[in-house]
């Protein structure tokens, strides 16, 4: 079960050739389940509105439709809350959070996540 990181969720919307062949097979197969969590979504809405990410305003419908949606509970948040301070961006220590709790491996050429154990594949 994979987890996209809000610049893998933006690259595969986008078609971007910056996500890996690998990233991108995992992400098709059709045995896979891939979660985008709420906090993706909230990140993204918030650059878009600040004029730092550019995406069509269909983007939220099409991750929807490929795509489960991860809601954030309150156990994720105590945990990532708990998490030591090696990365201090409130995005991914949800995900990391969640990635913990629920099995699920983080999909990211982020090397932010490394010391955290947290499984990542890209």
């Amino acid at each position: 079960m994979l987890l996209l990181d809000t610049h893998t969720l933006l690259w595969w919307l986008g078609d971007s050739t910056k996500l890996s062949a690998s990233a991108r097979k995992m992400i098709r197969d059709p045995a896979a389940v891939v979660y985008v969590s709420a906090g993706t979504v909230w990140e993204i809405a918030i650059k878009r509105s600040l004029g730092k990410v550019a995406i069509s305003d269909e983007w939220y419908g099409a991750t929807f439709r490929d795509f489960a949606e991860l809601p954030i509970t309150a156990g994720h948040t105590r945990r990532a809350g708990e998490l030591p301070p090696h990365h201090r961006d409130p995005f991914d220590r949800v995900l990391i959070a969640q990635a913990l709790s629920e099995g699920l491996t983080i999909v990211t050429g982020d090397s932010a996540f490394d010391p955290y154990g947290v499984q990542v594949t890209w």
